[in-house]
């Protein structure tokens, strides 16, 4: 299970910009529950997601993953349980590394880096079969620099590659953004298929509200660092689009928007 417990958050402090993001901000989320987050720019989602990364630090509360304080812990050591997937393709994969040897990076995320002569070509053939079932003939790249792939590829990869060894959870930081249209629908399948095989706890944050009510079990709302909405199980699945679009509406009428 994640928690973030009361936790604080200040931005420019000191300034005449100082602004309070999170003000006693309290999140749960239980062991195998996949929650797409949506809320306006400014509302806290990302920022959410880098204080549970550990990329960016909080000014009070504390950050537990199955009741382990890692609020000191430092993002390096975290990313051995967290996969992420970023909103640039780029973010997720060594551009000027083959398909292979990106792949071979990735299974040894958290062990140790000990120099050798070269990838183990006899994990070769178990990467072309992780591959395959993505259907974009990465099988047959195995050699090709992955900075020279598309978007899309880039982004199953990336996806992939972060769920190649076990982790508590994964955090898909608006993965399909950069996509087109029928590139981001791929990669969603991809995702709703990996988090059910693998079992996975998941937090999805997206613009897309199809995507927000089509997958995951959970569905919050977030605006000016609090949680407005929370959905899940059938209370979820009997909301639709317009349902949190009507929502959206009316939190910009009253902004004055």
């Amino acid at each position: 299970m994640l928690e973030l417990r009361e936790i604080y958050k200040y931005y420019n402090p000191g300034t005449v910009n100082e602004m309070c993001l999170f003000h006693d901000f309290n999140f749960q989320v239980e062991e195998g529950e996949f929650v797409s987050v949506v809320g306006s720019n400014g509302s806290g989602k990302t920022s959410m997601l880098n204080i549970i990364c550990g990329s960016i630090d909080v000014d009070e509360g504390a950050v537990l993953i199955n009741g382990q304080n890692i609020t000191n812990m430092p993002e390096h050591k975290r990313m051995q349980r967290i996969g992420r997937v970023f909103q640039n393709p780029a973010m997720g994969t060594c551009p000027s590394m083959t398909i292979l040897e990106n792949m071979a990076l990735a299974e040894n995320k958290g062990k140790s880096y000990n120099l050798g002569r070269g990838v183990n070509r006899k994990r070769e053939e178990a990467y072309r079969e992780m591959l395959r079932p993505l259907n974009l003939g990465l099988e047959d790249k195995m050699h090709v620099k992955v900075g020279s792939l598309s978007g899309g590829q880039r982004q199953a990869m990336s996806l992939l590659m972060s769920t190649m060894t076990p982790m508590d959870f994964l955090i898909l930081d608006e993965h399909t953004a950069a996509l087109d249209p029928k590139t981001a629908e791929i990669n969603m399948q991809l995702t709703d298929q990996v988090v059910k095989e693998k079992k996975l706890t998941s937090i999805m944050v997206t613009h897309n509200l199809r995507y927000a009510i089509e997958y995951g079990n959970r569905l919050v709302m977030m605006h000016q660092g609090k949680i407005i909405l929370d959905k899940k199980g059938e209370d979820k699945k009997n909301m639709d689009v317009e349902d949190v679009l009507n929502l959206f509406n009316e939190i910009s009428i009253e902004c004055g928007n």
